[in-house]
Order: structure tokens, then sequence, then C-alpha cells
């Protein structure tokens, strides 16, 4: 019965009236949903923020981890650059061949004639090992002079020792007045001493 009242209260109103009404009831509707769906995008936005904010956090954390396998890298490099230069002042091996080689090239430089070379036994110290060879050289003054400069400059390390000089007797002073020097030395070079290595022909 009320139901109809209120249907018939409605039909009572005027054509301007009911517009009124119906833009009212409109309005409501259409703040409803507005609620609704602003509060849904609201939530979508909140959202969207707090994965922005995780990956920028984990894009700092990539870029922290890159920097810090870069600096990684680098050390690595300079560690393995500064082993191999450490190997050639002190190889892990006697190398006699290339110790051969070496102060045959400075002697050729030098215009050192060299003689004879014997490799001599290797005398354990406690930290590296000695690599000792016997030469016997030929050449005037300044040569022998420069052939051991030569030598020192060397990235390995050579250490000329027992130096015995003379000047050779059938040799005459030449138009410059230089003679020319037969000489005896002991080029010793070094290696690294290997673990559990025993001392052998220490000195």
């Amino acid at each position: 019965m009320a139901v109809k009242t209120s249907t018939s209260s409605l039909a009572r109103l005027s054509l301007p009236a009911k517009f009124v009404f119906a833009l009212i009831l409109m309005g409501i509707v259409a703040a409803l949903y507005f609620v609704v769906f602003f509060t849904d995008v609201d939530g979508q936005i909140n959202q969207a923020i707090a994965q922005e904010q995780s990956l920028k956090g984990e894009l700092q954390q990539a870029e922290e981890a890159k920097a810090a396998y870069q600096k990684d890298v680098e050390e690595r490099a300079k560690k393995q650059q500064s082993e191999r230069e450490q190997r050639k002042v002190l190889p892990d091996e006697a190398e006699t061949p290339s110790f051969l080689s070496s102060v045959q090239g400075i002697a050729t430089i030098s215009g050192v004639t060299l003689k004879t070379y014997k490799p001599e036994d290797e005398g354990s110290e406690e930290y590296y090992v000695r690599v000792p060879m016997s030469l016997e050289l030929e050449g005037r003054f300044h040569q022998i002079a420069r052939f051991f400069f030569g030598v020192g400059q060397l990235d390995r390390v050579i250490n000329i020792e027992n130096i015995e000089m003379e000047v050779m007797p059938t040799q005459a002073a030449s138009d410059t007045g230089e003679v020319v020097l037969a000489v005896k030395c002991l080029a010793t070079a070094f290696r690294s001493k290997k673990s559990g290595e025993p001392e052998k022909g220490k000195k």
C-alpha cells in the first residue's frame, strides 16, 4: 500500500520536478560509482608507487653489485698483472734456456764474446733458490762494462759475482789503446722456492 502511495506521489510530480529528481538520482549513482572507482584506482596507484620504490631499490642494489663486481674484476686484473711481473723477476722454475738466452742477447748487443757457459748446482735459501751459471767472456773494457749494465736492466734479477779479469796475453793494444780482457764470472739468477722443497747445495 506504501509503494502505491510513493508511486502515486511520483506520478503527481510535474515534468520539471521529475527531471530534477532524475538528475539527483543520477548524481547519487554517479557519486557512488565515482567513490568505488576512485578507491580502486587509488589502490592501484598506491600499489604502482610501492612497486616503483621496490624496483628502484632493486636497481640500486644491482648497480652496487655491478660496481662491486667491476672493482673485483679490476683488482683481480691488477693482481694477475702483478703476479706476471713477479714471475719475470722470480720465476717458478729455473728456466735455464731463457736465462742463457737473455745473457747471450746482452752479450751480442754489448759486443762481448761469450766463450763458455756452464750451469752450476742450485743453492737453496730460506725463501728462494739460487740458479748460478759460470761464464767466460772476452771483450774490451767498455764492452764488458756495457754487458754488466745490460744484465742489470733485465726483468729477471741476475747477479754478477766472483768477477775475474785479465788481459789477453797474446792481445796487443788496439789503435785506441784498449786491450781485450778475458773475464770469468758467476751469473746468478733466482727462482721461487716451492712448498716443501728440501734445501740443497746451500752456501
